[in-house]
């Protein structure tokens, strides 16, 4: 039993939150495709979210360590704390890789296994962004503050893995360079196992929430929408702001997916523009992917990304996509053939596009299949998980 045992690689996986998005559906989908008979892994979560994550790994048989100290905000006391809890982890886990998970987890993690005293072996440190988190819209002095962490932290690391070329290029040009190599990896989907529920069946259960929330019968013929967690970056303002240019136009409605911390916000410029008949907030809801099949077309409103699962879910679902020029989104999108770019911050543009494509059934149709097929041919699961492997 000894022998089996020692002859898995064990691999440690941390990750700074527990609810769910990018990173999160990237290490669920990877650690799911790692065979027990090779590996032996554990996957530690920081506090903040909902605990989604956590319930469905553990619901898959997948061993998960809570932390107790690993939070997004910087929070002095809870940081020292959490670079201790990760250090004694690791060496009662004894990796022989760690796999780091968001800036948070990345910086705390690194730091947790450089300071392990002389005579614990140190593991592999492979450190995964989805996304600069100095590209958020923060204040300066906030984005400069992680420009010098993500070069500091670089030199305890072994391989930073990106997802997209404009990431990758600022590595290089601000020198966050970790030991032995920079690593370009693509997110990618199985569009055979991917399930999405039936369009009209969808959509039924989309107008249920929608009646159950507001006590009035709810249709509409086009419905918009987005999945995302209620983050800055996700630029969920300007999706209002959009949906404004369809105020007057009642077969058509808005629809988010999604929740977190700037909630209140956007239910206040909601009220304030006079939406609440427009766009419509319907919270988490598991799965939330399997409900793409029901928007007219999806719209990714980002200011900042990495490289959106969603979007390639939408595409993955044939939904005609509008997406802005942010991140991996312009190695994904073919402006105009599987779907549309537009620039960040820009309603008009979104709006303009999403009348060519309601007003389009041949566009819209051509657009869906384009996009089905850069999703199947250009962003496979199995390559994304060989290459990924291949670090292991």
């Amino acid at each position: 039993m000894g022998l089996e045992i020692n002859s898995k690689k064990r691999v440690l996986f941390v990750i700074t939150q527990s609810d769910w998005g990018g990173a999160q559906q990237f290490l669920y989908t990877l650690v799911r495709r790692l065979t027990p008979e090779k590996y032996q892994i554990l996957v530690a979560v920081g506090q903040d979210g909902g605990k989604m994550f956590q319930e469905q790994l553990r619901r898959n048989g997948i061993p998960v360590h809570d932390l107790k100290f690993l939070r997004r905000e910087t929070a002095p006391v809870k940081d020292v704390k959490a670079v201790s809890e990760i250090r004694n982890l690791i060496k009662s886990f004894r990796p022989e890789t760690i796999f780091l998970n968001s800036s948070k987890a990345g910086f705390i993690g690194s730091l947790a296994t450089a300071l392990l005293r002389y005579h614990t072996t140190r593991p592999k440190v492979i450190y995964r962004i989805g996304g600069w988190t100095f590209n958020d819209p923060w204040p300066a002095w906030k984005r400069w503050l992680w420009v010098r962490l993500e070069k500091l932290g670089s030199s305890w690391k072994d391989v930073i893995v990106v997802n997209n070329e404009h990431d990758l290029r600022q590595a290089q040009k601000m020198k966050i360079i970790p030991r032995d190599r920079l690593a370009l990896i693509h997110n990618g989907l199985d569009t055979y196992k991917t399930s999405y529920l039936p369009r009209e069946e969808a959509r039924l259960k989309l107008f249920e929430k929608i009646a159950r929330h507001s006590g009035k019968i709810f249709q509409a013929k086009n419905i918009v929408g987005t999945i995302a967690n209620f983050y800055p970056p996700k630029g969920l303002e300007y999706f209002i702001l959009t949906a404004e240019k369809f105020k007057d136009i009642e077969d058509t409605a808005f629809i988010i997916i999604g929740d977190g911390q700037e909630r209140q916000k956007l239910e206040l410029m909601i009220a304030e523009h006079g939406l609440s008949h427009k766009i419509f907030l319907l919270g988490q809801i598991p799965e939330a992917s399997k409900f793409i099949t029901a928007f007219d077309v999806f719209v990714l409103p980002s200011v900042k990304e990495g490289f959106p699962w969603a979007l390639i879910e939408a595409m993955a679902a044939k939904t005609p996509v509008i997406a802005t020029n942010v991140g991996a989104v312009p190695e994904i999108i073919e402006d105009g053939k599987n779907g549309f770019m537009v620039e960040p911050k820009n309603p008009d543009q979104i709006a303009n596009r999403i009348r060519e494509i309601l007003g389009n059934d041949r566009l819209r149709q051509e657009l869906s299949i384009q996009a089905h097929q850069t999703v199947l041919f250009k962003f496979s699961e199995d390559k994304m998980v060989k290459e990924i492997e291949s670090l292991l």
